[in-house]
């Protein structure tokens, strides 16, 4: 009697725990910018005013998770990798609209599921600095990032990642963006 109900507490506490551990993006103890670091610096304001909340057909679910943290690090990792010996590029996120849509008018047996259509693309609006190993400015501005064909990619189906329209999309803009003698 004694070890089940010693067992029951300490479910109890774990159940407790990992309910205490899940977070969302709006969460006001929740990041708004990586660590600092030499070559790439990552920041954002309060995702709740990213268009992904503003006009999702399910805010609730739409804030769920740490979306917003893996994006920052996916585009520093990324980018560290492409970035020329010196330079630095420091990222403000302005604005994310991740592909798909909530659409509760299907019924409540999906209202928490993203639909994922061609007329939902992913958008991002970012802010960006590059600059030299003297501090001198190579590129700078916002950057509007769209990807209306996202779902023509023959990879769109074989992976399973949820943000993986979003991760692509910021692929195509490195690629552009830290090419080689071709700056803006």
């Amino acid at each position: 009697m004694k070890s089940r109900l010693a067992l029951l507490l300490l479910a109890a506490a774990f159940t407790s725990t990992a309910i205490a551990g899940v977070r969302n993006v709006t969460d006001p103890d929740a990041p708004r910018a990586l660590p600092e670091s030499e070559s790439v610096n990552v920041r954002w304001e309060d995702p709740s005013r990213f268009s992904e909340l503003r006009y999702s057909g399910n805010r609730w679910e739409a804030s769920q998770g740490n979306w917003v943290q893996e994006l920052a690090g996916y585009l520093r990792e990324r980018a560290e990798k492409r970035l020329p010996e010196g330079q630095r590029l420091d990222v403000d996120i302005l604005d994310i609209r991740r592909a798909g849509m909530f659409e509760p008018w299907h019924g409540p047996n999906l209202q928490n599921t993203r639909i994922i259509r061609d007329v939902y693309p992913p958008r991002m609006t970012l802010n960006v600095r590059l600059t030299d190993a003297n501090g001198n400015v190579i590129a700078q501005g916002e950057r509007k990032l769209s990807d209306p064909g996202f779902l023509m990619s023959d990879s769109a189906s074989l992976n399973s990642d949820p943000l993986r329209f979003e991760k692509r999309l910021i692929d195509r803009w490195l690629t552009q963006e830290l090419r080689e003698g071709e700056r803006s």
